[in-house]
């Protein structure tokens, strides 16, 4: 397969942005995601003569699938799994659907009622005050995870890699709770 490096006019920009462990996002990154959609498979082949997996998901999100993370990025990806997982938990609480993430307003009153509510929690992975959460949101936004404006944190298609992940839990914790409840009827 021969590629038309020329009519891939946005490769250093997509390139640069992947290789980060940035998340392209349709929402935020619209001309790189038209871009990469017109192109795909020559995007595709190219990354991976490179040696690289690119993920595109159809819920509209594109990254480098890696094996490999740094320890900045494993202490960040727990602690926004964390975040999240606490958020989608506080959300679903408050009677919100879950797949609807990507309309939640998170501003400094939702954070402030996850510090008050989930403060033990938070603690134990050593995020001892209500700037961490913005902090780590920060740094959530820089890799294509959240959006901020208007003085609020929107989540991006992105964090559909999370939400998967939480179900995927769930899912394997119930057949388990489900045999405890049995033994128990016993």
């Amino acid at each position: 397969m021969s590629i038309n490096l020329k009519a891939l006019s946005q490769l250093q920009e997509l390139f640069k942005k992947l290789v980060s462990g940035t998340h392209l996002n349709r929402l935020t990154d619209t001309e790189l995601w038209v871009e990469l959609e017109n192109h795909k498979v020559d995007y595709d082949a190219l990354f991976a003569a490179l040696g690289f997996a690119l993920v595109v998901d159809g819920r509209g999100f594109a990254y480098f699938k890696t094996d490999q993370a740094s320890t900045y990025t494993g202490k960040l990806t727990r602690r926004l799994a964390l975040l999240l997982m606490l958020l989608f938990e506080y959300q679903a609480d408050q009677g919100l659907h879950l797949f609807q993430f990507q309309q939640w307003r998170i501003d400094a009153v939702l954070l402030d009622a996850l510090w008050q509510h989930y403060h033990a929690v938070l603690e134990a992975e050593e995020i001892t005050q209500p700037q961490i959460l913005k902090d780590i949101f920060d740094s959530a936004a820089r890799i294509g995870f959240i959006a901020v404006s208007d003085g609020a944190y929107w989540l991006l298609p992105a964090v559909h890699r999370y939400l998967d992940l939480f179900e995927e839990l769930a899912g394997a914790e119930r057949p388990e709770q489900q045999i405890e409840v049995m033994e128990d009827s016993l």
